[in-house]
């Protein structure tokens, strides 16, 4: 007579044996409510979509995006942070040699004449609150992102809107600032 061991074996392998035919049997099988074709992916790589949201400002970044391969919105804004941090305290410091290679020609004399106009310390940069596109567009091979910056000075909070611009073209790869305003676009 077989041991008990191997009847509890034999019956434990059959219950599986089921419990696996039953899976198979219901695994795998359309239920209707899904698409018959699987959808395509994507030929390029788009930002994850909490990274940009969906509004105008999106045409424009594709546009980028599609004309240089290289674009990566979230590296774009790391970096457009960073080149905001950097101009207020070089601005705040009289640092024209820091100023110029961040600055279109036009911005950089308006930024001069406000340092060397300046006759009291300006309010101390605390910290960027805030950081989105809200606009962005192509024109030939010049890629224009403006960005609404809310920033904390030691004097209060600031919205300050500045349009980067980089032709796509060139072999540099650092954006200059090119236009700046306190005023959101419509």
């Amino acid at each position: 007579m077989p041991d008990s061991q191997t009847l509890i074996l034999v019956a434990a392998a059959m219950v599986a044996a089921v419990i696996c035919f039953r899976l198979y049997t219901v695994l795998g099988r359309r239920t209707g409510n899904e698409t018959a074709q699987p959808q395509p992916m994507p030929l390029t790589a788009a930002p994850p979509p909490e990274a940009v949201p969906a509004t105008p400002a999106s045409n424009g970044l594709l546009d980028i995006q599609l004309a240089d391969r290289a674009f990566d919105t979230p590296k774009f804004l790391l970096g457009a942070r960073d080149a905001y941090g950097r101009i207020v305290t070089a601005f705040a410091g009289g640092d024209r040699d820091a100023l110029r290679p961040l600055l279109s020609p036009d911005v950089y004399a308006a930024f001069e004449a406000g340092i060397t106009a300046r006759t009291a310390p300006p309010a101390a940069f605390v910290k960027l609150q805030d950081a989105r596109i809200v606009n962005s567009a192509l024109n030939g091979r010049l890629a224009e992102i403006t960005i609404a910056f809310t920033a904390e000075f030691s004097s209060g909070t600031v919205t300050d809107v500045w349009t980067f611009e980089r032709n796509l073209d060139s072999s540099d790869p650092n954006w200059q600032l090119v236009a700046t305003s306190g005023d959101l676009p419509e």
